[in-house]
């Protein structure tokens, strides 16, 4: 048997699915020509062999070599299977070069006319270093002026240590006359001009030594060659593969199903062994219909282009024992958007149920309080079995708050902040573009005045809460912050309460334009620039809550008193 396409299939191991796709190959009108990896045991090899015996007309098998990714191997292996394809099929006028996980989707009959419609042009991704932008694992120019005789997987150490040896003493080669470095998918459909060539040269003995020596040759030696022998090459590989961001190959599986349909493409690797329902699919000759379509991998990509975006970048603040990011390769911080509210609690005495029946959102107290969290309702546990532990919380306050902005996602969060609480959270809300922080400086001096405590001991706490808040300005003020941050002084913010609080409602998303009708109650702050005063004749000076006059209590918005009016 002569058909005018043969398949040069390289094989090391699922030999039940291999031995399917040889059989749906022949049955197309194809001779095959197999390379069995040399490691693979006697038995298994001979099993595989009296298992084909029945095709001996349509499959041989060539001389085995043994196959390692990265070396001369794959090369030697091809090289076999295409010199016993070229031999004993005269007839055959294209030679395809595909592996054991390789799967037609298209009905054999519509490769061999497709072909036939071609007579001259070899399939064969081909480009320069300089053009390709998937080269992964570096090494670009460097594989073909270093040599490489150690094993990337089996002797990383020696592989690392020779590389840097040739870098320090600038030990480089030179690459033969005449040849310009191409790479390209090492799964290839050359003619048998191209392919004759190629084997036949006379220089094939110095090209061999040459590559033998190079990183992945076969992603280069065809490659290269075919650019000095073909007449006319269509850069790009009748063969559907996709990798993923460390060059490493897409496994399809059983949902890729209608993918693979639409790709339109003749031949699909790399296919999960157990994929039943794609085999049963691709090798049905009832299931397979003619399309006449011109393949298009570009259809898919769409899909692959999120696998790998999933895969590198996850999901926006989530963290868990098999995605854990370093610092600053998060992609989000948090999940969701959520509020941060400094000082509101100390200068409203009712501010959290107030800022809940107005916003509809979930509202806790100091969630980083010294003492232990404050969840809404004083909770002793929340969602996703958050402790109100203190410790537990302290362990990893990042991780508590992404777990907890991730478990209530649909959900608004606000909690309530300030220097009295725990800071190492600080940068993280700083630059979180998911946080709205509101700010009103300076108000932790309010519960220091309202205790009535010693008025030395307040002026040390005073100094040191100061000082804490300072830093923690200093953050959000930074040109790092990328959360949506507003802060008042805590005089400003007291001049007009009102206007604030409205403008708090308003920066909440999705919230409808609306006028605050109902504040919350403001302690009595009466004899407040008394005390801050005092605080400067002991030397402290309090500069982050503004401008208060020693005397009297700051003017307050009122909501404008209604008209009297007679009734007659």
């Amino acid at each position: 048997m002569s058909g005018p396409v043969g398949i040069v299939i390289l094989i090391h191991t699922a030999f039940d699915r291999a031995e399917q796709v040889i059989r749906h190959w022949v049955a197309g009108g194809c001779p095959v020509v197999v390379h069995v990896d040399a490691k693979v045991r006697p038995q298994t090899y001979d099993r595989f062999v009296h298992g084909l015996s029945d095709l001996t007309g349509s499959v041989l098998f060539c001389k085995r070599h043994r196959c390692e990714w990265g070396t001369w191997g794959i090369v030697a292996a091809s090289q076999a299977g295409a010199e016993m394809m070229l031999e004993r099929f005269p007839g055959v006028q294209h030679v395809y070069l595909a592996s054991g996980s390789c799967l037609p989707l298209r009905p054999v009959r519509e490769l061999v006319d497709y072909l036939a419609e071609r007579p001259g042009v070899d399939f064969i991704e081909s480009a320069t270093t300089a053009d390709v932008p998937w080269v992964a694992g570096g090494l670009a120019e460097e594989r073909f002026v270093l040599r490489f005789p150690f094993s990337w997987k089996r002797q990383r150490f020696l592989f690392d240590r020779w590389v840097e040896i040739q870098r320090r003493f600038g030990l480089h080669r030179e690459i033969p006359e005449g040849l310009t470095p191409h790479m390209g998918s090492q799964w290839w459909c050359l003619t048998r001009e191209t392919m004759t060539r190629i084997l036949k040269d006379p220089a094939r003995a110095r090209y061999d030594a040459y590559f033998r020596l190079v990183w992945i040759p076969d992603e280069s030696y065809f490659q290269t060659l075919a650019r000095l022998y073909a007449r006319n090459i269509e850069s790009r590989s009748l063969t559907l593969s996709k990798f993923d961001f460390q060059g490493k190959p897409h496994i399809f599986y059983d949902d890729h199903l209608q993918p693979l349909r639409r790709s339109d493409c003749f031949v699909a690797r790399k296919i999960w062994p157990h994929a039943d329902r794609l085999y049963e699919a691709f090798l049905d000759p009832s299931e397979q219909a003619m399309k006449g379509a011109e393949p298009n991998p570009g259809k898919i990509d769409r899909i692959f282009a999120k696998a790998v975006e999933r895969r590198t970048r996850g999901r926006p603040g989530l963290y868990m024992q098999s995605r854990l990011p370093n610092e600053g390769w998060e992609n989000g911080f948090t999940s969701a958007p959520y509020s941060v509210f400094e000082g509101f609690s100390d200068l409203f005495e009712d501010f959290e149920p107030w800022l809940a029946r107005t916003t509809g959102a979930r509202v806790h107290g100091h969630l980083f309080a010294t003492h232990g969290v404050e969840f809404e309702g004083r909770q002793d546990s929340f969602a996703g079995a958050l402790s109100a532990s203190a410790a537990i919380r302290d362990y990893n306050s990042r991780r508590f708050l992404t777990s907890l902005i991730w478990m209530t996602r649909g959900e608004r969060q606000c909690f309530q902040f300030g220097p009295f609480d725990q800071q190492i959270i600080t940068w993280d809300l700083a630059k979180d573009p998911n946080a709205q922080i509101s700010v009103i400086s300076g108000a932790w001096a309010v519960p220091l005045f309202l205790s009535g405590g010693d008025f030395a001991e307040l002026r040390t706490e005073a100094a040191r809460l100061q000082k804490i808040e300072s830093e923690h300005l200093k953050a959000l003020r930074s040109p790092y912050a990328k959360a949506r941050i507003r802060i008042w002084t805590m005089a400003e913010f007291i001049e007009s309460p009102l206007e604030a609080l409205q403008t708090v409602i308003e920066e909440f998303p999705g919230s409808t334009p609306r006028r605050v009708t109902e504040t919350p109650r403001m302690v009595d702050l009466t004899g407040f620039g008394q005390f801050l005063q005092n605080l400067k004749n002991e030397g402290m000076h309090p500069y982050l809550m503004g401008d208060f006059h020693a005397g009297g209590a700051p003017r307050r918005d009122e909501p404008p008193r209604r008209k009297r009016y007679l009734v007659r």
